[in-house]
């Protein structure tokens, strides 16, 4: 297994714009089905020991992710993810916003667009994140609540599971 995984993470506020950069020891098909399914983000995308639970997913340009991050002690947070460009095991693109249960976006909460690139390296699969917002202040906001330390441990975490996928 490559311990000396790429990782950088840096913000952009004059462009109101986080880059990640994230490198995996996996196949890119691996790394892809982990981002666009379902049953495969529901084993990671939170950070321990949060966990992610789907209340629907349609992974194509006009669909979208509804999903809580549940805490602990069950409490939820809900989010979604619409998909707007979707090119296959390549790239895809979607707004993101927190809601409520039934999607209802909190126009309290930030928004951004999620820009994510997969590309092969080797044995293993960059995952690049362009995550943009409209106003400095969300990009503040999600920055202020622990963004970089939440997305740090996500991106651990699949590192994680990935020989429980392979």
């Amino acid at each position: 297994m490559n311990k000396n995984l790429l990782y950088e993470f840096t913000i952009d506020k004059e462009n109101k714009t986080i880059y990640i950069k994230r490198e995996f020891d996996a196949a890119l098909p691996l790394i892809w089905n982990a981002f666009t399914k379902s049953e495969m983000l529901d084993q990671w995308w939170a950070p321990k020991p949060w966990k992610a639970k789907t209340k629907t997913m349609d992974f194509k340009p006009g669909g979208y992710w509804l999903y809580a991050m549940v805490g602990p002690n069950n409490e939820e947070h809900w989010s979604t993810l619409n998909y707007s460009f979707v090119k296959d095991q390549n790239k895809f693109i979607g707004q993101t916003a927190f809601t409520d249960e039934e999607g209802n976006i909190n126009k309290e909460m930030p928004q951004s667009t999620w820009e994510v690139n997969f590309t092969t390296k080797g044995d293993a699969t960059l995952v690049e994140f362009m995550i943009s917002y409209n106003e400095l202040s969300h990009l503040e906001k999600i920055i202020e609540m622990g963004f970089k330390g939440g997305i740090t441990m996500t991106m651990n975490h699949l590192d994680e599971i990935l020989p429980s996928l392979e």
